[in-house]
């Protein structure tokens, strides 16, 4: 048997792998500025995650969601209280996608409608309802196009007429985009959002799949804006490298039993994994450390990239030129050993180092980015 071959892989075989450094099969080193999209949180192999998946390895890797699992319980407390949502719920499952498709499910449930607001360039998964409420017909089958979505730009005007149509459950939306091109809707367009939402119940989902986990500098992207939507999603850098993923759920949306549910979701090892992330982002202060990072970065890229803007918060960041920029990329891999990441639109790189990266490894990535940058540009 054969792989299904539906990913363009470059040819590089990493074998091992230490925060944000990677060894392929033949030595050579690499600076990972891009973390497997977003996932590497913490560091590749952090010892403190790399302790504790071994010791929950040691006593139970897994058993399903029909018997007492304290450490689900643990995970959930420890969650509520580094992210500012102790009186929230939390379900757990396995990927981001799995995540999106869990909170427009309970966003139907709790409403009793159909309809799904998403916004235009966003990324939300590739299951049926998520990959529906993306904008990309590409990867949308014919199975999956049957949902009624509505995507808009960034208008308040725009969104308002759909709700006032009365079928509508949810609005979701990326608080940044990240497959989109690292595009941020203003503060006052979130806050106007929630507003929207809440006049006209329906609930407002955060995907923060990609920009939760501290990797804007806050726990989730979407608090710079000082809202608290009804659902929120999130996985990536929930595990480090370790499928998870889970939602967020408001105290007003109540649980019964079968209401959801998962088999492999919030598994031992899993919440294992999930909790090392959460420990190490409180105590090396990694929230702090991503903004001070993330400034340095921007700062510099502002100041010598030659680029037409400079996107995000954090360690998110988007480079946009008004050039492609595949063969930057191409040449960051090839000649300089620097993985970085690209975007929907050919002409942003995406940056998404780990949130412990240091500056000298952020001065090691700026001195190639320039020497492949022409001088036209950078003037």
């Amino acid at each position: 048997m054969e792989l299904f071959n539906v990913y363009p892989l470059v040819n590089i075989t990493p074998v091992k792998a230490l925060g944000a450094k990677l060894w392929d099969d033949q030595g050579q080193e690499y600076l990972d500025f891009y973390g497997g999209h977003a996932v590497i949180s913490i560091g590749h192999s952090h010892p403190h995650y790399v302790q504790r998946l071994t010791e929950q390895l040691q006593n139970i890797g897994f058993y399903s969601n029909s018997v007492q699992i304290p450490i689900q319980t643990q995970l959930a407390h420890k969650l509520g209280q580094v992210s500012g949502y102790d009186d929230y719920a939390l379900f757990l499952c396995n990927s981001g996608a799995e995540a999106n498709e869990n909170a427009l499910k309970l966003a139907s449930f709790h409403t009793g409608k159909t309809r799904v607001v998403a916004f235009k360039g966003a990324f939300h998964g590739r299951t049926s309802g998520a990959v529906a409420a993306t904008d990309n017909p590409k990867i949308v089958a014919p199975f999956n196009a049957g949902h009624a979505i509505s995507f808009v730009d960034y208008d308040l005007k725009a969104v308002a007429e759909i709700l006032r149509g009365g079928d509508v459950c949810a609005v979701i939306i990326e608080p940044i985009q990240g497959v989109g091109g690292i595009i941020m809707p203003s503060d006052d367009f979130l806050q106007g959002l929630s507003l929207l939402c809440g006049a006209h119940n329906v609930l407002l989902i955060a995907d923060e799949v990609q920009s939760g986990y501290g990797r804007s500098g806050k726990f989730f992207a979407h608090q710079h804006a000082g809202i608290r939507p009804d659902i929120i999603s999130v996985a990536k850098g929930m595990g480090n490298g370790f499928p998870i993923g889970g939602i967020l759920i408001a105290p007003h949306l109540k649980a019964s039993y079968g209401l959801l549910g998962t088999t492999f979701g919030g598994n031992h090892l899993a919440c294992a994994a999930a909790l090392a992330v959460l420990e190490v982002v409180e105590n090396e202060h990694l929230l702090a450390h991503a903004t001070e990072m993330g400034d340095y970065l921007r700062t510099e890229l502002l100041a010598h990239a030659g680029a037409e803007e400079i996107r995000g918060r954090g360690l998110m960041v988007g480079i946009k030129y008004d050039f492609p920029i595949k063969e930057i990329r191409d040449q960051l891999l090839a000649e300089h050993h620097i993985f970085v990441g690209n975007a929907s639109d050919p002409t942003v790189l995406r940056l998404l180092p780990p949130l412990n990266i240091t500056k000298a490894e952020i001065n090691r990535f700026l001195q190639a980015l320039y020497t492949l940058i022409p001088a036209e540009v950078r003037n």
